[in-house]
C-alpha cells in the first residue's frame, strides 16, 4: 500500500515516489495516492497524468461522494451534464454527487491531475481494473457488475464522443 495511517497522529502520509503507479498502454498513468482505507474514509486520492488529448473517464456519475479536480498542469475538458467546460492548470472544479461528467486532456495538450474524492470510497481495484482492460486483459464491459463496488455509475456516451470527435 503506498499511504501510511499513523494511528498516533491521526494521519495518513504519502512519501514522494512510494505510490503504486498504473500505466496505461497510451501513455497516461494513475499514481494511486490514498484509498479509502488509508484515510479513515475521509477521501480518495490520486493523481491522473494524461497523454496528449487522452480521455480519461467516460460519462458517470457518484452516487456517495464529490469528486474535486485540481489541474497541475496542462488542459482538461470537462462533460457536466450537457455542458462542456475547460479548466487550465491551476483551475478546480468540484463535481456533486449525481452529476453525470465526463474528462479528458484537451486536444493538442496534455492533462495533470490531481483527483479527492470525499467522503473516500475503496478505487484503487477501479483503476487496476481499466488498466486490465486497457491492456485487453478484461472486456471493457467488465466493470458494469463493479458499478456499486466503486460508486461509478456510468451513463451514455453519445454526448461525450460527438464532443470528442468520436462520434
Amino acid at each position: 500500500m503506498s499511504a501510511r495511517f499513523t494511528p498516533d497522529a491521526g494521519a495518513t502520509i504519502v512519501q514522494p515516489g512510494t505510490a503504486d503507479v498504473v500505466e496505461l498502454p497510451s501513455g497516461s498513468a494513475f499514481e494511486l495516492l490514498a484509498d479509502a482505507s488509508a484515510a479513515r474514509g475521509a477521501v480518495s486520492v490520486n493523481r491522473l497524468v494524461l497523454s496528449e488529448g487522452a480521455d480519461g473517464a467516460k460519462p458517470h456519475y457518484h452516487a456517495l461522494s464529490d469528486e474535486t479536480f485540481y489541474v497541475l498542469g496542462g488542459a482538461v475538458a470537462f462533460l457536466l451534464g450537457d455542458e462542456m467546460v475547460t479548466v487550465n492548470a491551476g483551475g478546480l472544479l468540484v463535481v456533486p454527487p449525481r452529476m453525470p461528467h465526463a474528462f479528458g486532456a484537451v486536444p493538442g495538450s496534455m492533462a495533470d491531475l490531481l483527483i479527492v474524492i470525499a467522503p473516500g470510497v475503496e478505487r484503487f481495484g477501479y483503476f487496476r481494473h481499466l488498466q486490465l482492460i486497457a491492456l485487453g486483459l478484461k472486456p471493457s464491459d467488465s466493470l458494469l457488475s463493479e458499478q456499486e463496488r466503486y460508486d461509478v455509475r456510468f451513463t451514455s456516451d453519445d454526448v461525450w464522443r460527438l464532443h470528442r470527435g468520436r462520434a
